[in-house]
């Protein structure tokens, strides 16, 4: 559960961010005082990027309940992640990263390896970051299933 990321890790300050989400510009100094939780997911729209979506959705009362905020990060753009948003009724901003400066900042932006192919894309990956801006969790390589449920026990052990 706890990989520690290339470039960011556990008990460490969450690397800095201004960003454009398609609610605006964030900051992580805008989260102070809050918890984040940060996802990163290589596409709109397909269908293991959709389900996650939908779990985070499922599951945001409590994760609002938990003192957590949501933000989910790929290269799509705005206009992209506004769809995928109405499509699937997703409650939280989604970030555009489409010169990918926030996936090399958390190290997410990875060579894969597709049915022999090779190729660079993001890596599904979370961070969970606490109240004063310290990252307190990171999960690599995320397997959708069961995913949404280890976020929410570690936001239950802070």
């Amino acid at each position: 559960m706890k990989d520690q990321a290339m470039s960011v890790t556990i008990g460490q300050p969450a690397p800095d961010f201004s960003i454009v989400t398609d609610e605006g510009p964030r900051s992580l100094a805008e989260y102070k005082g809050k918890r984040l939780v940060l996802y990163f997911y290589p596409k709109d729209d397909t269908p293991g990027c959709t389900t996650e979506a939908q779990q985070f959705r499922d599951e945001f009362l409590r994760f609002t309940i938990n003192k957590a905020e949501i933000l989910g990060v790929s290269k799509d753009s705005v206009a992209s992640h506004t769809k995928f948003r109405a499509k699937h009724n997703l409650p939280f901003p989604l970030v555009s990263d489409p010169e990918g400066t926030l996936c090399q900042l958390y190290g997410v932006w990875k060579e894969k390896n597709l049915y022999g192919k090779k190729s660079m894309g993001i890596e599904r990956s979370t961070f969970l970051i606490d109240e004063e801006g310290v990252v307190r969790a990171i999960w690599r390589k995320v397997k959708v299933a069961n995913h949404i449920h280890e976020v929410l026990e570690a936001l239950h052990e802070l």
